[in-house]
């Protein structure tokens, strides 16, 4: 394990859990990469200068029922009321086209009492009409999070509906543009919105994802992530991966809070390194699975497999190494014992992934009407959480399915299952528990 302290901020270490050991012929290493991060500021402390743009669907739907619109006001409020002293911040109106509400003028205001009162009082006036198009939101909010001199820059999209008025592509080269720029919490509110569009906005601008069924809940969650965004102290941090010559990364991915694939996000970074991104980081720990393929050696070598720090891009776009790094190794062995036990870090994130995979495999099977194909896979599922103490995802599974057997993953697919119900599945499929250490 290595540490690094960056001043003012939090101090970062690594930690590595594997089993090294591996048979003659053996070429596959799989290690659970550890960061935490601890020390840094919280939103009664100091922090890193934040810019934070708020996106309000504001589309016609946000009137069924009227309700809807004013939760809606009322969590950006709130949110609103959150923001430390000093944070750029600006709030968007998003229908098809993207409006500033406020402050309006291409910037964004500075948090005081005096901006906040003044937004909350323009919030008054959001209304619900018009379509969706949440691509332009994106951009707007880009522009201007764009102008301001800080480190962390953060979104939160609220959105009720389908993205109807823009194409799938439209959507998809906004978020490309999007990507490393800022990062963004994605929230649906209702049942009328398509989880994939909303869990696909979070994935590709690195935050979190979620249904909000009850737009009375609005309020709480707002506040949550407002409080979340202004405990971040370093953004833009990336895993950066060295390994030597002869080996290939298979595959890295965060596994824990949730699991997010990060395989294809590479982006080299010299001889045979690459970084992969992580977004913004306050007092907090993630795990990570890394599976690296090794050239074939014979019994009794040993080799440094890869090399696991940790980098962040400075506000003026240098990348500073943050000093924490932690080593995979790679040992073979005749030791059948040894060479066959499978580290239980690692055994333990395999299932947690398998676990979403089934999740999202039987949803697709049940909506497709493969009651066959999606009770397997659904009853997978069950099996898995049990197995892993997943009770929060086992609690979900069982409002979708009629538990017989957990451990065998025996059940039955209800014949009514409520709409938000399957949609809370579905979006938090990805959420995960941590293995104890």
């Amino acid at each position: 394990m290595a540490n690094f302290a960056k001043p003012g901020g939090p101090r970062f270490s690594v930690d590595v859990y594997q089993n090294e050991y591996l048979p003659e012929g053996g070429r596959e290493v799989n290690a659970i990469v550890t960061v935490t991060a601890k020390g840094g500021g919280t939103p009664a402390g100091p922090a890193a200068p934040a810019a934070v743009v708020l996106m309000v669907d504001c589309s016609g739907s946000m009137d069924y029922p009227p309700t809807k619109m004013r939760n809606a006001r009322e969590a950006t409020a709130a949110a609103v009321d959150t923001l430390r002293d000093g944070t750029h911040f600006g709030i968007v109106d998003g229908t098809h086209v993207a409006r500033e509400v406020y402050p309006g003028g291409g910037r964004l205001a500075v948090a005081d009492p005096t901006t906040r009162a003044q937004a909350k009082q323009a919030l008054r006036r959001l209304g619900a009409g018009g379509g969706t198009a949440i691509g332009t939101w994106l951009r707007l909010a880009d522009r201007l999070l764009a102008g301001a001199d800080v480190s962390i820059r953060h979104g939160i999209l609220l959105t009720d509906g389908r993205n109807e008025h823009e194409s799938a592509a439209e959507l998809k080269d906004a978020l490309d543009a999007c990507a490393g720029r800022f990062t963004c919490d994605a929230r649906g509110v209702g049942t009328d919105w398509e989880v994939k569009e909303v869990t696909g906005i979070a994935s590709a601008l690195l935050g979190t994802a979620d249904i909000v069924a009850d737009p009375a809940r609005l309020t709480e969650d707002f506040t949550r992530i407002m409080e979340s965004t202004m405990g971040k102290e370093v953004a833009d941090v990336a895993l950066r991966v060295w390994t030597p010559v002869g080996t290939r990364i298979k595959f890295m991915k965060q596994v824990a809070p949730t699991v997010e694939e990060l395989t294809d996000r590479r982006t080299e970074a010299g001889p045979r390194a690459g970084d992969y991104p992580t977004g913004s980081w306050g007092d907090e720990s993630r795990d990570y699975h890394l599976c690296v393929e090794v050239p074939a050696a014979g019994l009794g070598q040993e080799m440094l497999a890869a090399r696991v720090s940790l980098v962040a891009a400075q506000p003026d776009r240098e990348v500073q190494n943050l000093g924490a790094q932690g080593l995979v190794r790679a040992v073979w062995t005749d030791d059948m014992a040894a060479s066959t036990s499978l580290n239980s870090q690692v055994a333990h994130y395999t299932g947690q992934a398998e676990l979403a995979q089934a999740i999202r495999e039987g949803l697709d099977l049940r909506k497709a009407g493969d009651m066959d194909g999606a009770t397997a896979k659904l009853g997978r599922a069950v099996q898995l959480a049990g197995v892993s103490g997943n009770a929060d995802t086992a609690k979900l599974l069982a409002k979708v399915v009629d538990v017989v057997d957990a451990p065998t993953g025996t059940v039955r697919l209800k014949a009514k299952v409520a709409e938000a119900d399957e949609m809370t599945l579905e979006t938090r499929s990805t959420k995960t528990v941590r293995v104890k250490k």
